[in-house]
């Protein structure tokens, strides 16, 4: 099924909207919160991932309390834009990458890294990233404190 030929309704929102909050919540307490059955909530959300609008389930890990004190955004500047899917499967390969983001602007790609200190940075961006053919240069941007992490509101 795909997602253009699901119609989602304020009832998809809400069961979304719940669970966007926590992925965990028994469908026994989100359908409570809907007014509709268990059974109800279940089918939507299977549906819903047939068609592609819920793709997967993550917890949310707080990386310093797991000893990586540092989390930094890096803008690459590629050699040229076609080189693109090369350094992208590269990058891939870089655990300490979180996200990965193919960009107007002055960087052709903004990606999102955690290490434990300043030394692993530096490994990171310059046995790794930096050794990746294709990549030109790079920006690093420390993030000092994330001041907001949330979904958009989607029942409204």
């Amino acid at each position: 099924m795909k997602a253009e030929l699901y119609e989602i309704d304020k009832t998809d929102l809400k069961i979304l909207e719940i669970l966007i909050q926590d992925a965990k919540r028994p469908f026994t307490e989100v359908a409570k919160k809907v007014f509709v059955s268990q059974g109800t909530v279940h089918v939507r959300i299977n549906k819903m991932q047939e068609a592609g609008i819920v793709e997967k389930t993550t917890l949310k890990i707080n990386y310093a309390k797991l000893g990586y004190d540092i989390t930094a955004f890096i803008g690459i500047y590629l050699e040229k834009s076609a080189l693109y899917e090369s350094v992208l499967e590269e990058l891939k390969k870089i655990p300490e990458i979180t996200n990965i983001h193919y960009t107007t602007g002055n960087y052709s790609m903004f990606v999102k890294i955690h290490c434990r200190d300043t030394n692993h940075l530096k490994e990171v961006l310059h046995d790794k990233m930096q050794q990746v053919n294709g990549i030109e240069r790079t920006e690093t941007m420390i993030s000092l404190e994330e001041s907001l992490d949330r979904s958009i509101l989607l029942a409204q």
